[in-house]
């Protein structure tokens, strides 16, 4: 019989080329989709961050067709806003969620 709930334990790690093709590794911290929307979120970190550094963390928007996930790039300022407001939100949550334990 598997084990499957340490699967779920491990960090999903994706791999985004950069401008020179040298594929850098990112772990996905968060996935959601927006109220109204059928589009689908992930939030990232790199995992080669600067020890000391504060993260930086980006945002795309994806689909999965079978096993490829592609991603893009958000440009629209309105739909910037309100993934990071979601983000922010979830965020928020997980603190409280935390902190009552």
């Amino acid at each position: 019989m598997a084990d499957d709930h340490k699967v779920a334990d491990e960090p999903e790690i994706i791999y985004i080329p950069d401008e020179d093709g040298n594929e850098e590794e990112f772990e996905v911290i968060m996935k959601f989709e927006l109220d109204d929307s059928d589009r689908k979120y992930m939030m990232l970190v790199p995992v080669d961050a600067p020890e000391g550094e504060e993260e930086e963390v980006y945002a795309f928007r994806y689909e999965e067709d079978g096993d490829d996930l592609k991603l893009y790039t958000i440009e629209d300022e309105e739909e910037w806003n309100m993934v990071e407001e979601t983000f922010n939100t979830l965020l928020a949550e997980l603190d409280e969620g935390v902190s009552e334990s």
